[in-house]
């Protein structure tokens, strides 16, 4: 199987900066798509931001220009760089790629990491 670990979350003032990462591990073949999803209170989990393997980015309007997110492909890793954060950005951030392992080469699967809390205070 696959298992995502994310880390880099925190506690930040308004304008700081924060920066994501999210490992993935096991039997790899290939990773397709990395990304980042967010979920606040009350609100339903959006897609904040993705990462085709043709380098292609995607962002939600509400973020370009703050954030970007990049790939480590030696290490099976996405980072998301969050600048001039906002208290609006205070969410749940959720890794995920779409991957296939070496049991099923040709099957591409969606996993999810557990969750990483991003608080920014006014």
């Amino acid at each position: 199987q696959v298992q995502l670990s994310e880390s880099g979350g925190g506690l930040v003032q308004a304008g700081g900066s924060l920066r994501l990462s999210c490992g993935a591990s096991g039997s790899i073949f290939r990773i397709s798509v990395m990304a980042w999803y967010r979920q606040a209170p009350g609100n339903e989990r959006e897609l904040v931001a993705s990462i085709t393997r043709p380098q292609s980015t995607n962002y939600v309007d509400t973020v370009k220009g703050r954030f970007t997110i990049s790939r480590d492909y030696a290490k099976n890793t996405v980072h998301l760089q969050m600048n001039s954060l906002k208290p609006e950005d205070t969410a749940v951030y959720y890794c995920n790629i779409e991957a296939s392992t070496l049991r099923n080469p040709l099957l591409y699967v969606n996993y999810w990491g557990q969750g990483t809390q991003v608080t920014v205070s006014s």
